[in-house]
């Protein structure tokens, strides 16, 4: 893997997307012959740096922000765009000239505009109802002819996703819009949850570049370094190799390291603390995250190291019983859930109170990526398995993440690369490398079903 010059994509795989997802549209509504699938891109902001809506990128692999994906179920797909007033590569580097000069090549059939002129370079989900004029009118066309409009509409609240925004906009101005539409967020995230090859491969090089970053962290970790100074080296590894980070990073030490999404990173390391790094590089809309617990001083105390070797034998005995049939989190079987498991093995020893979260997600496009904890593993998920215990009392908090692929023999670490035995660890920090580490890599992962 050379970083930084990232992965080239067989665009082939996006139209084969869309097919599957009309299929499955067919199968599921059969009663429904007229309509189409509104897809909406992200819009830039001065805040951050753009990232594309992953359900628009998944099905279409396109990066220009503030268009509109119209999907006929006839397969007819029309690439709707924002009409810029500005000369917008003057300001950004745009894609929108190449898709507009060669459509096919993207798998799109047509370029529309998605209203009237706008003022600028950037559109604005909360654009003038004249500036989506275009889209309205196509919809409104929908809606004369009986037709339904399908669309991902997130069910939380917390989902303020710029998709969510448009849809709510778009249903302001066409109030009967809300009576034609059906909701294909389960169809879209059963999908997504299963990789194929080409996402297992993304994924796997987003969390190669997240070890390497790790690798840095952790020999940069030294008594009075402040926490974003430890911070900064591990995003100048995501940063050098044209990736980002895929969440913000964390870099908690001390009694930091028992609040779970610190984010200050303001301390200095301190002799005899514990410091967790919990980080991730997004590369080519993958996502990796992983986290390790490191001791300040290089090496743990006694009762850091049971702590820390708690935690690990925890992690390892999960490892060793995932596959597909187990789930998660179960309330009806207990047996085969994943967090239940945790709570038992942590009870028995003592220590359940101290797990304050659960054992982990689904990882993809988005660090948590869709899916549904009470659904049982399939072939194909890519999974966190991250326990964790955290005594403020004691200022102790280590939690060990890795990430996982799910296979009919059960689960292959795609971080295997990472030391995770204290003694590693250790070893990690000083610049110096475990000469057995590979060889019992190579022979764990062979239980793993590699």
């Amino acid at each position: 893997m050379m970083f930084g010059l990232g992965m080239q994509t067989d665009k082939s795989i996006f139209s084969h997307r869309i097919q599957l997802l009309l299929e499955t549209i067919s199968k599921q509504y059969p009663q429904i012959h007229d309509g189409c699938i509104v897809l909406p891109a992200s819009f830039e902001n001065s805040r951050t740096l753009f990232r594309q809506d992953s359900n628009f990128y998944y099905f279409s692999g396109l990066t220009e922000p503030a268009c509109v994906l119209l999907v006929d179920l006839d397969g007819t797909r029309t690439l709707m765009v924002p009409q810029y007033a500005g000369n917008r590569s003057q300001w950004v580097v745009p894609e929108l000239e190449e898709i507009i000069e060669d459509p096919e090549s993207y798998g799109i059939d047509l370029v529309e505009m998605l209203g009237t002129s706008i003022a600028g370079y950037q559109a604005s989900p909360w654009m003038a109802e004249s500036a989506y004029s275009g889209l309205c009118s196509t919809i409104h066309s929908y809606i004369k002819k009986n037709g339904t409009v399908f669309v991902i509409g997130p069910a939380l609240a917390n989902e303020t996703s710029d998709s969510r925004i448009v849809l709510e906009r778009l249903t302001c101005l066409i109030p009967e819009l809300k009576n034609v539409l059906v909701d294909i967020s389960p169809i879209v995230a059963s999908m997504r949850r299963t990789k194929d090859m080409p996402e297992i491969e993304k994924l796997y090089a987003a969390v190669e570049l997240s070890v390497l970053a790790h690798e840095s962290a952790a020999q940069a970790i030294v008594p009075a370094m402040f926490e974003c100074e430890v911070q900064a080296n591990i995003e100048y590894i995501f940063t050098a190799a044209g990736a980002r980070a895929s969440f913000p990073t964390i870099v908690a030490s001390g009694d930091a390291s028992t609040i779970l999404h610190y984010g200050a990173s303001t301390k200095p390391l301190e002799v005899g603390d514990l410091v967790i790094v919990d980080c991730g590089a997004d590369m080519d809309y993958y996502c990796g995250d992983l986290s390790r617990t490191y001791p300040v001083s290089g090496t743990f105390s006694e009762r850091q190291k049971e702590i820390y070797n708690l935690v690990l034998e925890l992690q390892a005995h999960i490892v060793s019983i995932v596959k597909p049939g187990y789930w998660f989190s179960n309330q009806e079987q207990p047996d085969k859930s994943l967090n239940h498991i945790a709570k038992k093995f942590l009870h028995a020893r003592g220590y359940e109170q101290y797990f304050v979260h659960g054992i982990g997600h689904f990882l993809g496009l988005d660090v948590h990526d869709v899916g549904d904890v009470r659904e049982s593993f399939c072939e194909g998920d890519v999974i966190t398995i991250e326990p964790g215990l955290y005594l403020p009392d004691e200022k102790i908090g280590v939690r060990i993440e890795d990430n996982y692929w799910i296979t009919k023999n059960g689960a292959i670490c795609l971080s295997e690369a990472l030391p995770r035995k204290a003694e590693d660890i250790e070893l990690l920090m000083k610049g110096q490398q475990n000469t057995d580490f590979d060889e019992e890599s190579d022979s764990s992962s062979d239980d793993y079903g590699r």
